[in-house]
């Protein structure tokens, strides 16, 4: 089991938790009060800094009921923290465009992440055919 060194900027926010055989996303909070306008961007403060291990990152997202509730999408779909940002003023921050006029208070879950070992090294080969058998489309469907 890794331990991960945590900083809070505030006893405002619920402790993280790592609920075991529910799932192994773990639960952000907004540490202050932000008030947004429909058009507005934030980065809205998560309140809390971490130092990941060496070959690990933390992969940031949104909670699947995220733009439900507030109107907020995550503009970088997905945030990548890799284990350099471990500093004791790098506090995590998930950066929103709102699509409504909202009010996102002090504790409210907003965002999950997971710890992801780093991809490995990887070579490319350039090869005239590939060999396999072409499914002739586009996504899971094969279909353009």
């Amino acid at each position: 089991m890794e331990k991960i060194r945590i900083k809070y900027f505030t006893d405002k926010i619920e402790k993280l938790d790592y609920i075991d055989g529910k799932s192994d996303w773990i639960d952000l909070r907004a540490s202050e009060e932000v008030e947004l306008k429909a058009g507005d961007f934030k980065l809205i403060p998560l309140g809390v800094a971490m130092e990941l291990p060496q070959g690990y990152e933390g992969h940031l997202a949104p909670r699947s009921s995220t733009f439900k509730t507030w109107g907020l999408i995550q503009t970088n779909s997905i945030g990548i923290v890799d284990c350099s940002y471990c500093g004791d003023d790098d506090m995590w921050r998930m950066p929103v465009y709102a699509t409504r006029d909202t009010v996102i208070h002090v504790n409210d879950r907003i965002a999950q992440f997971r710890i992801v070992e780093n991809q490995p090294k990887i070579v490319f080969e350039e090869v005239e055919h590939l060999g396999n058998d072409s499914r002739g489309g586009f996504g899971s469907t094969g279909k353009q």
